[in-house]
């Protein structure tokens, strides 16, 4: 497998979190900064110190010299420091490498070795200061001074140990080693008198254990210091970024208001910031975008307003010399005397025509008082009843379609304007029955829903038509939509394109919505409204055959979703 292939089976790679606001972005990110300049800074000082203290072990090897290490062959000295016989020698020497030293162990190095006493001469030298004799690569003498880590003088040194000495160049320059028995020493090695090799060291313990102390403090002053500087920083940044919250808060609630129509009051701003700053340009950028919006609204306000007055006052003026024409066709019909057959079909054409148009100056006047918002009539209408009566009224009207019914066992009660909402039923059935073929099954449902919110009442019509098409129906209630852009396969353009835009006004009116699920076969528009005290319904009543608006009653009946 190849590696894309691998690393495609294994998945996403995991991100490492970030913060996302951009108050938790400047503190994670001030934090960051000081956190690797306090890295930056306690590093240095642990590596400037360890340098320090480690000159100093140097310079003081190069006061002492190689007086210890050189005393290991030439000096003949007790443990006191007292200079003994040469003949007590190999006895005091003997007990200083097997017992005091415990030289009696592999790899010490023992008094028969060498022809001095490896005790050396401990005076003006340094406690647990390290010396050794070399001659031709060879360690013959090994000491250390007594200290509180270490009695002194024999010293166990393994093949390692002695392998790193022969290894230390005469150059008296001081390098550190690690000697088994006493740990880190920093050594350094001069040519001796008789072509040995002298070797003088100081342990490197008093160096780490300074070094580690600076860690350690460094470390806790450090961490206080960042978690100070975070909690300093987040309120710091949180008082910095005040503006641009309430700039979120105002924008939050300008998304929340109606915007799409109506009079429409932004919330009032909340001071002047310095526009010196950022957040103050934001800020001030902000404020003029919502004076313009403002402006805009209730420049597209008025313009509705007068639009809706328009309408309202056209409609009701052509009311009047609609119904005269109206009248006068209808009353040329009826006159007694010979008419010919062209002035006949032309009466007859003005009555119907007159008619029509009466019927779309009253949808335009019901629509400007809708949007008026003029209240309906508010009393509890038996919605059971409109229905049955307009599917009635529609199997009259399209006896060539399939009519069929879904109600509930028990009345469903709605409170608001009867006439309105049987006019909404009217419009749907007229919309499915002009604008679907013959032999179309047109099902009308009835159902009470129990929702968050309460009860509700749902209505759909449904139909098995051809559908609307999906770019006509983002548009479908809006007004003046014409009935033959509705549906594909309709034969004619009927109707003033008001009736479903009706549908949605009644709708809202109501305190409800409307929707449309549309696809080639099967359409369905949906009435949501808020059900009256009594409206309730468990079981439902189906009736169904051509021309048929009442039938044999079930117990339950298939829902219509569209």
């Amino acid at each position: 497998m190849s590696a894309p292939a691998r690393a495609a089976a294994r998945g996403p790679a995991r991100r490492l979190p970030w913060p996302r606001t951009l108050r938790a972005r400047l503190t994670a990110g001030r934090v960051v900064l000081l956190a690797v300049s306090c890295a930056a800074v306690g590093v240095a000082a642990v590596l400037e110190l360890d340098g320090f203290l480690t000159g100093r072990l140097d310079e003081q090897l190069r006061q002492t010299g190689p007086g210890f290490a050189e005393s290991l062959e030439h000096g003949t000295y007790g443990p006191d420091g007292a200079k003994v016989s040469k003949g007590s020698q190999g006895a005091e020497a003997a007990e200083g490498s097997t017992g005091a030293s415990g030289a009696g162990t592999e790899g010490a190095v023992k008094p028969s070795d060498h022809d001095g006493d490896e005790h050396g001469d401990t005076r003006r030298q340094a406690a647990a200061t390290f010396g050794a004799r070399l001659v031709a690569g060879r360690v013959t003498n090994a000491a250390v001074v007594p200290s509180r880590s270490h009695p002194g003088f024999g010293v166990t040194l393994t093949a390692a140990d002695r392998a790193a000495l022969a290894a230390l160049p005469a150059d008296r320059a001081g390098r550190t080693a690690h000697l088994s028995a006493l740990g880190d020493y920093r050594l350094a090695a001069c040519p001796g008198r008789d072509g040995d090799v002298l070797v003088t060291g100081l342990p490197m313990e008093p160096v780490r254990a300074a070094v580690h102390r600076l860690e350690l403090v460094a470390g806790g002053v450090f961490g206080l210091g960042l978690a100070v500087t975070g909690v300093a920083g987040a309120l710091w940044v949180r008082w910095s970024l005040r503006p641009l919250s309430r700039v979120a808060a105002t924008a939050t609630r300008v998304s929340e208001l109606p915007l799409a129509s109506g009079e429409v009051a932004l919330p009032a701003r909340t001071g002047a910031i310095d526009p010196r700053s950022e957040v103050g340009r934001v800020w001030a950028a902000f404020d003029r975008m919502l004076h313009h919006v403002e402006d805009a609204l209730t420049k597209r306000h008025a313009s509705e307003e007068r639009l809706r007055g328009f309408a309202a006052d056209a409609s009701h003026e052509l009311r009047t010399p609609v119904a005269s024409v109206r009248g006068h066709a209808e009353l040329a019909l009826l006159h007694p005397g010979p008419v010919s057959p062209e002035v006949t079909r032309a009466l007859e054409r003005i009555a119907a025509e007159s008619a029509r148009m009466g019927e779309l100056v009253d949808e335009m006047l019901l629509l400007a008082r809708l949007d008026a918002g003029r209240p309906l009539e508010r009393r509890p209408v038996d919605l059971t009843r409109l229905v049955l009566d307009a599917v009635t009224d529609a199997r009259a009207a399209g006896p060539g379609h399939h009519w069929a019914l879904e109600l509930p066992e028990e009345p469903v009660t709605v409170t608001g304007d009867a006439h309105r909402l049987h006019q909404v039923l009217a419009n749907l059935l007229a919309n499915a029955r002009l604008h679907t073929p013959a032999g179309t099954k047109v099902t009308v449902s009835l159902e009470v829903v129990r929702e968050t919110r309460g009860t509700g009442v749902v209505l759909r019509v449904h139909d098995d038509g051809p559908g609307v098409p999906e770019e006509v129906r983002p548009g479908v209630f809006e007004r003046f939509t014409r009935a033959d852009r509705r549906r594909a396969g309709t034969s004619g353009g009927a109707g003033a394109g008001l009736g479903l835009s009706i549908v949605a006004a009644v709708a809202e009116a109501h305190g409800g919505t409307v929707g449309l699920e549309s696809r080639p076969g099967s359409t369905a528009f949906t009435v949501r409204l808020p059900a009256g005290e009594d409206g309730a319904a468990d079981g439902r009543r189906t009736a169904g055959g051509k021309g048929a608006a009442d039938g044999p009653r079930t117990a339950g009946g298939h829902g219509v979703t569209g």
